[in-house]
């Protein structure tokens, strides 16, 4: 049902208003809300809006008759406490800017990091053949500083990144698995040792894919049973490439070999079962069938990150450790960073971020036409009243609505911490 435009003498509790007047220019958190005392009313008037639209299916009360507008101005509050409350208003308001912009701060600073690392990566691959030494001293020191950051806080959040580039690489792929691997490995409360080397093994786990021909690799269309033979052949490769590397970690080839095995034996290369495949490549095993969901080459089999994890918790239990899985789906929360969701309070928003102490309540980015997208409101749902209610295929927003939060086709993550 479209809005309705009524003046601000027929405004009463319950009605579901939109303001018509820019975001900074009224002291309250959206330009769209639900009506709760006759204060806000009140102050809606002291700012001199004369009209305000109303939304009928999000209402809980209907606009009073223009009549009983004598009644409404009864007990009217005096204009000293009505600009003593507008002023504690605008003080939460700015509070809450401030706050947003901290934690823009926050994810710039996590966006620089994660191109670095990605740079990293680029430079290890490319000297992977020629320096293999060198490149396996790089990869080291940068699985050593993303680690040190990650155990560094209790409060690590997962963010979307803004990846500045949109093709489809390893380096994508392989820096997503190791961040998707360490931050199961800190849920399961593995040793700072030990997530080491799965951060290692995760970023080379399918370094075989560079001796298989790019035309399988990137196939855009279902491989055939002999392309589909020699793809499963990467895990031969990569252990060929590792074996001819002296500083290269056991622990990383046995998860080359090992993490496309599945729990009940149907896995390759070995068929291995349950307790017989490695504690990592069971690990690297689920984040690599998450990002390979987001990712695949068929762009109709893209799955939203929202689908991509509930396809793996209600129809793949029986392929990966259940424990792995659990966790997974824990520190992303219901909906992973990257989900389009609708709140509570019919508003729609992108996760771009979810704090590991409080999963069930993201940080969502607001659909809100009368502010710039780049000061749009960044609503932590763990202070609020609104929840999620639903996700959204990216394709079933309208035009607008998909540029302002620019739904990503590449699903890129990177965490940093409050320290």
């Amino acid at each position: 049902m479209a809005s309705i435009k009524i003046s601000v003498d027929r405004i009463q509790p319950g009605l579901h208003i939109r303001l018509p007047v820019k975001w900074n220019d009224h002291p309250f958190l959206f330009n769209s809300f639900k009506v709760k005392t006759q204060e806000q009313i009140q102050i809606i008037r002291h700012l001199g809006i004369k009209h305000v639209y109303i939304n009928p299916a999000q209402s809980d009360a209907e606009p009073l008759p223009p009549q009983q507008e004598a009644k409404a101005e009864d007990n009217v509050p005096q204009e000293s406490e009505l600009d003593a409350e507008a002023k504690k208003l605008w003080e939460e308001k700015q509070q809450r800017i401030e706050k947003l912009s901290a934690y823009r701060r926050r994810v710039i600073h996590c966006e620089k990091e994660f191109e670095r690392s990605l740079a990293c990566m680029r430079a290890v691959m490319n000297k992977i053949r020629n320096r293999p030494e060198q490149a396996v001293d790089e990869a080291t020191a940068l699985v050593d500083n993303i680690v040190s950051k990650l155990l560094s806080d209790d409060h690590v959040t997962l963010h979307l990144m803004n990846g500045k580039s949109e093709f489809e690489d390893i380096y994508f792929h392989s820096l997503n698995v190791s961040v998707i691997s360490m931050m199961i490995a800190r849920a399961k409360g593995l040793e700072p040792s030990r997530i080491k080397e799965l951060a290692f093994a995760a970023l080379f786990h399918d370094i075989g894919k560079i001796k298989v021909p790019t035309a399988i690799v990137r196939k855009k269309t279902p491989l055939t049973e002999p392309e589909k033979n020699y793809l499963k052949l990467h895990t031969k490769y990569g252990l060929d490439i590792a074996g001819n590397i002296e500083a290269f970690p056991e622990t990383a080839k046995t998860v080359i070999a090992q993490h496309h095995e599945l729990n009940d034996g149907s896995g390759y290369p070995d068929g291995l079962k349950g307790d017989e495949i490695d504690e990592l490549a069971q690990i690297v095993a689920v984040a690599n069938a998450y990002d390979n969901l987001c990712h695949p080459n068929i762009v109709s089999e893209q799955k939203i990150p929202y689908v991509a994890l509930s396809h793996l918790y209600k129809n793949c239990k029986e392929l990966y450790d259940n424990d792995t899985l659990n966790l997974l789906v824990k520190f992303m929360g219901v909906y992973p960073p990257g989900t389009v969701v609708q709140l509570s309070n019919q508003m729609v928003g992108l996760v771009i971020s979810v704090n590991a102490k409080a999963i069930l309540y993201p940080n969502v980015l607001i659909y809100d036409p009368s502010v710039p997208r780049t000061q749009a409101p960044i609503i932590d749902l763990a202070d609020k009243e609104l929840k999620i209610v639903n996700a959204i295929l990216p394709n079933k927003l309208p035009d607008k609505v998909k540029e302002y939060l620019n739904p990503r086709s590449r699903i890129s993550y990177f965490f940093d911490s409050d320290n």
